[in-house]
């Protein structure tokens, strides 16, 4: 680095840098106290949304996945140029053909949910009517993010938080220091919007592939008003702060593990090709951390302007509503056909009833099939607990269905349809992964707190 080189350092830049990060930790980082429990600005941007479209939002989701859907057919089809030489169109547009089935898929159970016809094994509030009510709900997150998401990426706060925290993060996780913001906006706000955050980083070479995927999987927790629900739901609200304590102790000492173990540790240690290594967190011998951590913050925020935030937010928004909404609703219904409609998820959790068993938790048969069907959604393990009798297996099941984090419906298909070597194998190992690793873990906690 050239010690004479012109500084970013100046009033400007440092406003740009303080009250542009500030607007972006405010929305998705701060909790707003709501209801007896707390919330974020963005979760109101998003229920504010859903208030405003009421029940035309289904119509409006409904025909996204549908233009979204027959435009890529097209261009499958025709091969336009329009649509291939245009950044935004070919994002939203332009596919594979395991997606573009995938995405014709995504149309029929949207159209078959939305005007109410069609076999019930897809209409079902518990398989396809669920995933239509889920991706309204991403509608709203991906409007009311896109253009806001600039605001904590691009303003400076991920390179401030890289180099002042990158002597923790690095040496625990082995990812940059940027990354904890990753971690806090997901604790805060939504799994899948910590998700889309890390793609994007990853897509902008601030993220290797083995860096984003480990990140996807282990940094991407649900929400702690979702863990305060879950309590709620399976009748252990009263314990809530040592189940939410136990969640955050295994949290940690799953994402310390898997670091080291493949398929993690296997995967490719390379930036996304087209934008090459863009991070910048090693501190130059002739600056203190801290003024080289306002240096690189400052010179983010200098190239901050109008125009990132409609480039950056438009990106986001056609990639989102018109690829990726229709990917997440096809497979989310099939993997909620499979655990709801077969005996699939009895016969495959046979085993972990022994595991169960052996570590001496009550119910462990009976408790058996939510160890692994949180795989296809994290809400529906909450839902076969409500019958068991046992706090503790509750306790330690219900906890375990929050730091499994790998829910094909709400993380899985996004980070498949990211560009971050994911893929659906890789995630069901590492889902076994962390089950197998955290019921010892939480059997342990239970016992010591209960």
């Amino acid at each position: 680095m050239n010690t004479q080189a012109k500084s970013s350092i100046n009033t400007k830049n440092l406003l740009k840098f303080i009250l542009g990060s500030a607007f972006g930790v405010l929305m998705f980082m701060v909790p707003i106290p709501y209801e007896g429990s707390f919330t974020t600005l963005l979760e109101f941007c998003k229920n504010f949304l859903k208030n405003l479209f009421g029940p035309s939002l289904i119509y409006v989701t409904c025909a996204l996945v549908v233009i979204g859907s027959l435009m890529s057919l097209y261009d499958f089809i025709c091969k336009p140029d329009w649509i291939r030489k245009n950044h935004y169109l070919s994002k939203a547009f332009s596919t594979t053909p395991l997606y573009l089935v995938s995405k014709l898929i995504g149309m029929v159970v949207v159209v078959m949910v939305t005007f109410g016809f069609g076999p019930e094994v897809i209409t079902s509030g518990a398989t396809g009517a669920t995933m239509v009510d889920l991706c309204c709900t991403l509608v709203c997150i991906v409007l009311s993010f896109s253009f806001l998401m600039p605001f904590l990426t691009d303003c400076g706060i991920m390179e401030f938080m890289g180099v002042v925290l990158k002597p923790v993060v690095r040496p625990l996780f082995k990812v940059p220091g940027r990354a904890s913001v990753d971690l806090i906006a997901s604790w805060f706000g939504a799994s899948n919007a910590a998700v889309i955050l890390t793609r994007e980083q990853y897509m902008k070479g601030f993220y290797t592939k083995r860096e984003a995927a480990y990140i996807m999987t282990n940094f991407s927790l649900v929400s702690i008003p979702f863990c305060l629900l879950i309590a709620q739901t399976i009748g252990i609200a009263n314990l809530f702060p040592t189940f939410y304590l136990s969640i955050c102790i295994v949290g940690v000492v799953l994402a310390v593990i898997q670091c080291r173990i493949p398929p993690i540790s296997n995967m490719e240690n390379t930036y996304q090709e087209q934008v090459g290594k863009q991070l910048d967190e090693e501190v130059p011998t002739e600056q203190s951390p801290m003024k080289y951590a306002l240096e690189i913050s400052c010179k983010r925020a200098e190239e901050f302007n109008v125009h990132t935030v409609v480039s950056s937010g438009m990106e986001v928004v056609m990639g989102m509503l018109f690829d990726l909404i229709p990917t997440v609703l096809a497979w989310g219904t099939v993997a909620l056909i499979i655990a709801e409609m077969t005996p699939v998820f009895d016969w495959v959790s046979y085993p972990m009833g022994w595991f169960l068993h052996i570590l001496g938790v009550e119910e462990a048969f009976a408790a058996a099939p939510a160890t692994l069907i949180g795989f296809t959604d994290m809400f529906i393990p909450a839902l076969l607990l409500t019958g068991i009798e046992s706090v503790k297996t509750k306790f330690i099941v219900g906890a375990l269905s929050l730091v499994q984090i790998i829910y094909l419906t709400e993380v899985g298909a996004i980070a498949i349809k990211s560009e971050v070597p994911l893929n659906f194998w890789k995630l069901l190992v590492m889902f076994l992964q962390r089950t197998i690793i955290a019921i010892p873990l939480l059997v342990l906690l239970a016992n010591i707190f209960l």
